[in-house]
């Protein structure tokens, strides 16, 4: 694969690639709307996948002209810089698939589209009484992003519930079925790298009340609005140190850095673990932010916090070694 190091090779590899995408790319679309935390610039390209035949088109175009390629699921993990990405952007929620619940009430897993949205699907199963998942209404990410972050709360995690996934490999162009001891799922984390796209999974679930699936829901959605800030941000920032025990939250607050702020970038008063953005402001103040925490909390407590954020068109040192 070429490199892609100066501005004129930028511009004939891009016009590499849509001539392999055609209508399907879209230059400079921007990349922050897709995001929750909605600020950020263009993609050089993006494409919408409809059908897995488009992300066929994608590695071909990303073999043909070596730009970066980068998956965007719901985008609440995700953190753009101001200057946008160099590359091909792929916005995975327009191959979203459907959640297929058998009508056999004994029946204990399910088939879900990579680019749903996990608080849909935590509904809809509770509304069929398939218990195991309601958890995941609280996170607004996708099944496909969960599955390669191992996302998780409240007692449970996608390593819990995955059975199999259904991934699209960029690099060799081929739809492989792996079963969930196969994708090295572990805290926060997996071996699922940049080339892989989760199309479907297969969820474990059990068969329980209706009833009580919805009040777990209701319980779930009432401690999160109690506990955590609205408003742009991803969630929570930093993987916890040493989960059960120490928690990034605690050694932020013990700091007294809620409320620090970096130009329109601040940590939330409600929770020291979120950094929320302002509406027209900058995301490179979001990511010094983050970093300017992570140097106190380095400095002053010796825990050296990884973030839990993808970090999308920074090239700079600190970045790459603080957030892989």
């Amino acid at each position: 694969m070429m490199g892609v190091d100066t501005e004129r090779d930028l511009a004939g590899a891009i016009r590499i690639a849509r001539n392999i995408l055609g209508e399907l790319a879209v230059p400079g679309a921007p990349l922050g709307p897709l995001t929750t935390y909605r600020l950020g610039g263009p993609a050089a390209l993006l494409v919408r996948p409809a059908v897995v035949g488009d992300l066929a088109l994608v590695a071909e175009a990303r073999h043909a002209s070596g730009l970066p390629v980068l998956i965007v699921g719901r985008g609440s993990n995700m953190l753009v810089a101001d200057r946008g990405f160099a590359g091909i952007a792929v916005w995975i929620p327009g191959l979203t698939g459907e959640l297929e619940i058998p009508d056999d009430d004994t029946s204990t897993s399910v088939k879900v589209g990579g680019g749903m949205a996990l608080p849909v699907v935590s509904r809809r199963l509770a509304g069929a009484g398939r218990r195991g998942f309601e958890w995941a209404v609280g996170v607004p990410g996708s099944i496909g992003g969960a599955v390669r972050m191992n996302a998780g709360g409240h007692g449970s995690d996608m390593s819990a519930c995955l059975i199999a996934a259904e991934i699209f490999d960029l690099a060799t162009a081929t739809l492989t079925s792996p079963q969930a001891d196969a994708l090295g799922l572990r805290f926060r984390s997996s071996d699922l790298t940049d080339d892989h796209v989760v199309v479907a999974v297969v969820l474990r679930v059990q068969t329980g009340d209706r009833q009580a699936a919805e009040r777990e829901l209701s319980e779930i959605v009432r401690w999160r609005r109690e506990n955590q800030p609205g408003g742009q941000n991803a969630g929570s920032v930093f993987v916890n140190p040493v989960p059960g025990e120490v928690s990034a939250g605690m050694l932020i607050d013990g700091l007294g850095l809620r409320g620090a702020r970096i130009g329109t970038a601040w940590v939330s008063d409600k929770h020291a673990n979120f950094i929320l953005g302002s509406d027209g402001g900058s995301a490179d103040d979001v990511r010094a932010l983050m970093e300017h925490v992570r140097e106190r909390v380095a400095a002053d407590t010796g825990y050296r916090l990884r973030s839990e954020v993808r970090m999308v068109g920074f090239d700079d040192e600190a970045v790459a070694g603080a957030h892989r």
